[in-house]
């Protein structure tokens, strides 16, 4: 669902009002839990019951393809592992500081910063994250923000990454067609993580993030982007979506092995990246049992279900359609002395979300104040699932 930047109806803003006073709810620091808040609208990929959703027509070659005998494989637990955590670790904030985001590799399908990730925030691996995917993931609780980071690398003034991506929790919202994000599949990290605090209370209601060592030059919805690397024809494209057979028996496993399995038959797992086979995410925590969690390597590829891949996008086949409009993008006053404020207001249509930079960042509604200590073009950002459109206003700072 779209949200419109300028415009708004009151209903509208009491709405967001009352999802971001839930939002507000999640515990702070790193790993922390989110009391019960589900980030994305219930109608979101991550967060649908698909435990009837149709089975694709090829899921046995698929699945035979992938190895029926491979095995999953939980790619999180406790403790270290070669001086490494195991998992993707999370931070949630209370939205600030703000620090500069610079991109290395991918700087054009990536989110402006800045981004209130702390220089100190949990790299992927810490305590020595070494040369891997090195994701960095904060929630900001205060304003329901996802920030995310690929191949990330602080830096005295703030960040260096490969790529980064900003998520509204309130919204759904995609990565414009083609365009990664902090994951090969163009995908939130954090929404398929099996997370310590939803398995402790039994239940974890969402879809879970898996990787294979192939994937073919293709992506279906929820996915943006591939990464192909085989051009098998039964090789899975990003995004596709397993689930584990409703016949498969689970009462004999480990409590967390149980909530993890039963997610797996309600909500499934989307791949989102290549890597391990069957390898699925979650988080570090020392509160895991990896005995617990080593149950799950009993589960064979051949358990589970490929569910109908439809649409699916390839080079030659990708929805096309118009980027965000960008009406106005005023500066008032747009000459100041130095301490005074200034009202950056904009007019902008079917955008899904929308960044201001310098110095803002994510934004909601159609208006930010700002207090710019020397002449300064801000540059709006707004972004939808077919492209970014960009304007530009100067303030000038006597």
């Amino acid at each position: 669902m779209r949200r419109l930047l300028a415009g708004m109806f009151a209903v509208c803003f009491l709405s967001v009002l009352a999802q971001s006073q839930s939002c507000s709810q999640m515990s702070l620091g790193r790993g922390a839990s989110l009391n019960g808040f589900l980030p994305f609208p219930a109608d979101n990929a991550w967060n649908q019951d698909i435990s009837s959703a149709p089975v694709d027509p090829n899921s046995d070659k698929i699945i035979n393809f992938i190895g029926p005998a491979v095995t999953l494989h939980p790619d999180f637990g406790a403790g270290l592992y070669n001086g490494q955590s195991i998992g993707i670790p999370y931070l949630v904030v209370s939205g600030s500081p703000f620090n500069k985001i610079t991109y290395t590799a991918y700087g054009s399908e990536s989110d402006p910063g800045p981004m209130p990730i702390p220089k100190n925030a949990p790299i992927e691996g810490y305590p020595n994250p070494g040369n891997g995917d090195r994701h960095v993931l904060v929630l900001d609780r205060d304003n329901c923000w996802l920030y995310e980071l690929y191949s990330s690398y602080p830096q005295t003034n703030g960040w260096d990454a490969a790529s980064g991506a900003v998520w509204d929790l309130l919204n759904n919202e995609q990565r414009p067609y083609t365009w990664t994000s902090s994951d090969a599949a163009g995908l939130p990290v954090f929404a398929g993580l099996a997370r310590y605090d939803e398995a402790a209370s039994g239940k974890i209601q969402h879809a879970l993030r898996f990787a294979l060592p192939y994937s073919q030059k293709a992506f279906t919805p929820p996915a943006s982007h591939w990464a192909g690397n085989s051009t098998n024809t039964y090789a899975a494209p990003m995004g596709m979506r397993m689930r584990l057979k409703a016949s498969y028996d689970i009462s004999s496993f480990p409590p967390q092995a149980q909530a993890v399995l039963a997610a797996l038959k309600k909500y499934g797992m989307i791949m989102a990246d290549n890597g391990s086979s069957l390898f699925i995410s979650g988080d570090p925590d020392n509160r895991w049992s990896n005995d617990d969690l080593g149950t799950l390597k009993s589960v064979p590829a051949s358990a589970f279900e490929v569910l109908l891949i439809d649409p699916l996008y390839t080079a030659n086949h990708v929805p096309t359609g118009k980027s965000p409009a960008i009406a106005s993008f005023k500066a008032n006053p747009s000459t100041i002395t130095t301490g005074q404020p200034v009202t950056l207001s904009w007019s902008v249509t079917g955008a899904s979300y929308a960044i201001v930079s310098p110095g803002v960042g994510a934004v909601r509604g159609g208006s930010v104040v700002v207090m710019p200590k020397a002449t300064t073009t801000y540059k709006l950002y707004g972004t939808n699932e077919y492209g970014r459109s960009t304007a530009s206003v100067k303030v000038t700072v006597q």
